[in-house]
């Protein structure tokens, strides 16, 4: 991949240092998330507006779209912290066609699995914090 979105030679995605409730800490970033996405080299807040997202039906490819655009090969989509949030079909079948593996868990352990996976490689996530 190359052009401006394309992550820089070696970088690695950033790591979730603290979790809680309506909050999320990356490193590189200063301050807090409610929800983010983060891919190889960097983060941003998660704003559900930008795409019309709720959380029925629930995470679309408007909104893994950036982070594949980033570089990220492995996405990891969380359902919040009580499952509330879905996960279209269409989007696990966006990521598919693109040859992106896609994995859906609860936040705490999508947060466990992208820090897991971020050392190792081009990996990204789609985060909610709350329910």
């Amino acid at each position: 991949m190359t052009g401006p979105d394309a992550p820089a030679p070696g970088a690695r995605s950033p790591r979730v240092t603290h979790l809680a409730w309506g909050r999320l800490e990356v490193e590189g970033h200063e301050g807090a998330y409610r929800d983010a996405k983060l891919w190889p080299g960097g983060s941003r807040a998660w704003d559900w507006d930008e795409t019309g997202t709720r959380h029925v039906p629930g995470i679309q490819p408007a909104d893994v779209e950036e982070v594949v655009r980033h570089g990220a090969r492995r996405v990891i989509l969380s359902r919040g912290m009580q499952r509330r949030l879905r996960v279209r079909d269409e989007t696990l079948d966006w990521l598919e066609e693109r040859g992106v593996v896609a994995e859906v868990l609860p936040t705490r352990e999508a947060v466990e699995r992208y820090n897991d996976l971020a050392g190792r490689e081009p990996v990204g996530a789609v985060l909610h914090s709350t329910c």
